[in-house]
């Protein structure tokens, strides 16, 4: 094996029709039996698994065709049911590309690994600004419509690459959307991409609100 082959190791997947994002939080109730091994293996072993977004198919059932980057999701908090359902807490912890899809044993498995995670630069810092404001303007716009959604009173954490997460996780964008921020791999590539997008999920719902 070369030197500069990446590490891949195994991981329970669990596919979804939603983005989780780093730093994210996602709860889950798992009631269907191959998720209900997944959540008892990883409570036993880790607390993580995987979560990527669904590209065609369902939830429920297994046949579906899956995005390639996702994230790690770690268990903060669980929950067995009598029944044998599980109520989870997890959080974003980093991202992950699926090298190859593994035979599932109930549950999906992939080799995957991890990708580097560079820091924001100056530039991309300052550009977090713009992207806040380009939030709280959709997130204001929403509220306007009578839409639920996050306050766009919100608070962001200090350091700027958890706090472009954050937005990103804030702003009413759709799923595939945000699949387009998790795979990019510069984070001021990223950031500029959210104020693009950010930016136009306002003006749409500027456009709704003007009656249009």
């Amino acid at each position: 094996m070369a030197d500069d082959a990446p590490v891949l190791t195994p991981l329970p997947m669990f596919p979804l029709s939603t983005v989780l994002l780093p730093h994210a939080v996602l709860p889950l109730h798992i009631f269907e039996s191959r998720y209900r091994a997944l959540a008892r293996d990883c409570m036993s072993s880790g607390l993580e698994f995987g979560v990527v977004l669904i590209e065609r198919g369902s939830e429920v059932g297994g046949g579906d065709t899956r995005f390639g980057v996702g994230t790690v999701a770690h268990i903060t908090e669980a929950t067995e049911f009598p029944d044998g359902r599980w109520a989870l807490l997890t959080v974003g912890r980093r991202r992950v590309r699926v090298a190859t899809w593994l035979p599932d044993d109930p549950y999906p498995l992939a080799l995957v690994e991890t990708l580097p995670e560079r820091r924001l630069d100056e530039r991309g810092a300052l550009v977090i600004d713009a992207a806040a404001r380009a939030v709280r303007r959709a997130l204001s716009l929403q509220a306007e419509l009578g839409e639920a959604g996050p306050s766009s009173r919100f608070e962001l954490d200090d350091d700027p690459d958890v706090a472009a997460w954050q937005l990103a996780a804030l702003a009413p964008l759709g799923p595939v959307d945000r699949q387009r921020l998790l795979e990019v791999h510069d984070p001021g590539e990223r950031v500029r991409l959210l104020v693009g997008l950010a930016s136009e999920a306002g003006d749409l719902l500027a456009y709704r609100l003007s009656g249009g």
